[in-house]
């Protein structure tokens, strides 16, 4: 455990940094948007492009973790979204508390640690999580909220969530990605260092955003934040290891890399679509803050027990 939190340790150094730069006003909230925008449209991008392309697709594609991930993710979040129901919320409000507790921070903190930790081949585990997590429960709350408000779904809600997902540039890069290495397309040595050189300011830029984005949250509703971190932090990576050990077991690297990408702290973007939809932003503010606050301690400890290379 002591190894496993000094190894971790860095990482959230970096967005204590990225916390200090934003809380001091060093980084203004205009700086830190731009900051993102460059790790979210750039650099994470030239990353997740660069490993998909440079990987067999045979390597990449796991149906049995796709399935295990995706049965134990719903799990949580049908226990998140019956207990708000229990609670007497509305369904657009139940959706935001659920997708707290079924998202991680995958893209921006997942991909570069767990990539440290356990090595460049949970790359390809990662981005399986990821795009589960953005092309499934992206559309989900989307479809949650308009249903809700509207009591029906029309086809704008449809067209909505195409939108979206042709402008993710993480979905993008990653789809690019896997078309290349499917079409055996050599990646030719300056477009490899281009794309090597400008990945590489992903993982120090993410975690330096995803501290300065906190600064501007606030912990209100710390009952609640708690509750919703503990589904993340705590029963969401064991419904997915429960899910993959018994229902869809594969190979015991790539469960290990799911589990603990599931057991990340809340991710950034829960917040833009709560403030985007007007729906409960404090909340999922909230639960970002104290999840990524608790996760300094719960990250190791889950991969401590999962075990690394």
């Amino acid at each position: 455990m002591g190894e496993i939190f000094l190894r971790t340790l860095p990482f959230f150094v970096i967005i204590g940094l990225g916390y200090w730069a934003g809380r001091s006003r060093f980084f203004t909230e205009e700086a830190t948007a731009y900051l993102t925008k460059f790790v979210f449209f750039f650099a994470l991008s030239a990353m997740l492009f660069r490993f998909a392309a440079n990987l067999p697709f045979s390597d990449i594609f796991d149906a049995q973790l796709i399935s295990g991930y995706l049965v134990g993710t719903l799990g949580v979040y049908a226990i998140a979204t019956f207990v708000a129901y229990l609670r007497g919320l509305d369904i657009p409000t139940a959706a935001v508390e659920a997708q707290c507790a079924a998202i991680g921070n995958v893209g921006f903190l997942g991909l570069p640690m767990l990539a440290v930790l356990f090595g460049e081949a949970a790359i390809g585990p990662v981005m399986l999580v990821l795009s589960v997590d953005l092309v499934v429960f992206s559309s989900l709350i989307v479809i949650l909220i308009n249903g809700g408000r509207d009591g029906k779904l029309t086809l704008t809600t449809f067209r909505l969530i195409g939108a979206g997902l042709l402008r993710n540039p993480m979905i993008v890069s990653i789809t690019a990605g896997l078309l290349w290495s499917a079409f055996r397309v050599p990646t030719p040595p300056p477009l490899n260092d281009f794309l090597v050189i400008l990945g590489g300011a992903a993982t120090p830029g993410a975690l330096f955003a995803i501290g300065a984005s906190l600064a501007s949250k606030s912990a209100e509703r710390i009952h609640i934040a708690g509750w919703l971190s503990l589904c993340k932090l705590a029963i969401h990576p064991v419904l997915v290891a429960l899910s993959l050990f018994f229902l869809f077991p594969t190979t015991q690297f790539s469960m290990s890399v799911a589990i603990a990408a599931a057991a990340l702290p809340v991710a950034g973007n829960v917040y833009m679509l709560a403030a985007h939809y007007g729906v409960a932003p404090h909340r999922a503010s909230a639960a970002i803050l104290v999840s990524t606050s608790l996760s300094i301690l719960s990250v190791p400890l889950f991969i401590a027990w999962l075990g690394t290379p």
